[in-house]
């Protein structure tokens, strides 16, 4: 089976000079791209690199010198230091990163995704229209946990994205956004939600090397029905067999904004001896993943692993390291698009999913202003990579995204 070529095969001439602005919560994910960029761009032979057109393609990094200085009041203002003219701009920024903090009238501030998308802002508003194009990527969509009214409440989702085409950004590209159905807000405009399968698997490949991937062994699962089309693509492209499960609530109090769940309830084929695959798109508390957890071993399900692209935390990694020594989970993987904390990457059940070289092919790809299809649907390379797995090949070898 043949490999794919590591820099992809960009003919068409760039839309504009390549700029790329990573916030501070962003600046390690933004370093990483970085370096890919560089090294395909310095790499890639192309008869034209030395015309007009192609000015300014070859470069030591894409990273413009940006920053957002604050004042002792907590005030700030963005500021970039050098031109911005003619560029096609992509601003990275992670709105879940907490760990930074500023000084608010002497006392310490930590961060909230607030002051990100504020800070995002102010770095546009600095670029004052000059930029030929700007794409902003935003992979923990902000606010997309409030994308639906139920009642007297505000749209914060649908704003923001508003907020953001009004103040001239030309694309937004997210990742496994809560619920796609929000581009609604701007549908004249460019919104691409991504799913990073592609690197799960491989994360998942290879970590484990006794996987049998058929459906009399492995099986997906969606812990509630909002993740039903995660799972569903998931096993309709390594052939597996898919299982719900739903929330069943109690309507009638509400507990920390929400009303608390009774139970989960299981929809699907027997789980006995398999192993599981619980795809979802955050895990927040954990606690709604570790009752499914526990729900498939009552049902004697094998190993469980856990596939989730944003990994929030927010109560801590106890129950998680409780439920690795119980043996109720056996990984969990989640991306570096947002903070992780260096206790998460030192967590023996813990994979790490690098989603910097995938972003650099989007980057890239689009500079050219060339079609990302092949990108967003990854199902040749998913089933490459499981052919290889099988084929008894060291997964951690393979030079693809």
């Amino acid at each position: 089976m043949t490999r794919r070529e590591e820099k992809r095969n960009l003919e068409t001439i760039p839309v504009g000079s390549l700029g790329m602005i990573p916030l501070e919560g962003c600046i390690n994910l933004g370093k990483k791209v970085d370096y890919y960029l560089v090294k395909w761009r310095t790499e890639r032979e192309s008869e034209h690199k030395d015309s007009l057109a192609f000015s300014g393609y070859q470069r030591d990094t894409y990273i413009l010198d940006a920053t957002v200085p604050r004042f002792g009041s907590g005030e700030a203002k963005g500021v970039i230091k050098e031109s911005v003219r003619g560029t096609d701009l992509y601003l990275l920024v992670d709105v879940a990163n907490y760990s930074l903090t500023y000084s608010l009238c002497g006392h310490e501030n930590h961060m909230s995704p607030d002051d990100h998308y504020q800070d995002l802002k102010r770095i546009i508003a600095a670029v004052g229209g000059k930029a030929r194009r700007i794409t902003v990527i935003m992979p923990y969509l902000y606010e997309s946990r409030q994308h639906k009214r139920t009642a007297r409440e505000s749209l914060d989702c649908a704003l923001a994205l508003q907020e953001m085409v009004n103040m001239g950004v030309d694309n937004i590209i997210t990742f496994d956004a809560h619920d796609p159905r929000v581009q609604n807000a701007i549908p004249l405009h460019g919104f691409e939600t991504v799913q990073p399968a592609y690197q799960f698997i491989k994360g998942l490949l290879s970590d484990v090397r006794d996987l049998k991937i058929d459906s009399d062994h492995m099986m997906v699962i969606s812990p509630d029905e909002g993740g039903m089309s995660r799972a569903i693509y998931i096993a309709n492209v390594l052939g597996l067999d898919m299982g719900m499960f739903y929330k069943r609530r109690d309507y009638t109090q509400i507990i920390n904004g929400r009303n608390p769940i009774i139970a989960h309830e299981f929809l699907g084929s027997s789980v006995e001896g398999k192993d599981m695959i619980i795809i979802d798109d955050m895990i927040s508390s954990g606690e709604s993943v570790l009752e499914v957890a526990a729900a498939l071993k009552e049902r004697k399900a094998n190993r469980i692993f856990v596939f989730s692209t944003f990994g929030l935390f927010t109560a801590g990694l106890a129950r998680f390291d409780k439920a690795y020594e119980e043996g109720t989970i056996h990984r969990v993987l989640t991306t570096n698009l947002i903070y992780q904390t260096p206790e998460l990457l030192e967590r023996e059940w813990y994979i790490d999913c690098d989603m910097s070289k995938y972003i650099a092919y989007i980057i890239d790809t689009l500079n050219h202003d060339t079609s990302i299809s092949d990108l967003l649907n990854p199902v040749e390379r998913i089933q490459a990579c499981v052919a290889r797995y099988n084929e008894g090949q060291e997964i951690s070898d393979i030079t693809d995204s």
